[in-house]
């Protein structure tokens, strides 16, 4: 099972790819291809037929995923690598900047 250091509900921003320097809240992981969706960022035009949900159907503007390793979380508006500290047997999720 593969893990990763961002979680959902977490703001993250952008590095690297033609959205570099957004930021967004992730909305999903998807852990089969190491993707994320983030909140606003990577939007793509969807051509929808009618349904019964949407009669007139139409262009539908959608959030794409990202390649995990192009995002990274962001703490205080700063972007900031992740680590972990093991206190006997709790394991938490530090800043490697500020160490919080």
């Amino acid at each position: 099972m593969k893990k990763f250091k961002i979680k959902s509900g977490d703001t993250v921003k952008v590095i690297a790819g033609d959205h570099k320097g957004s930021e967004g809240k992730v909305l999903q992981i998807i852990k089969d291809n190491d993707r994320v969706l983030v909140e606003g960022v990577n939007l793509v035009s969807k051509h929808t037929k009618p349904s019964a949900q949407n009669p007139q159907g139409g262009i539908v503007k959608k959030e794409a995923s990202l390649h995990i390793s192009n995002v990274m979380l962001v703490e205080e508006g700063v972007a900031v690598r992740v680590g972990y500290n093991v206190d006997g047997d709790t394991k938490t999720r530090i800043s490697k900047k500020t160490k919080k």
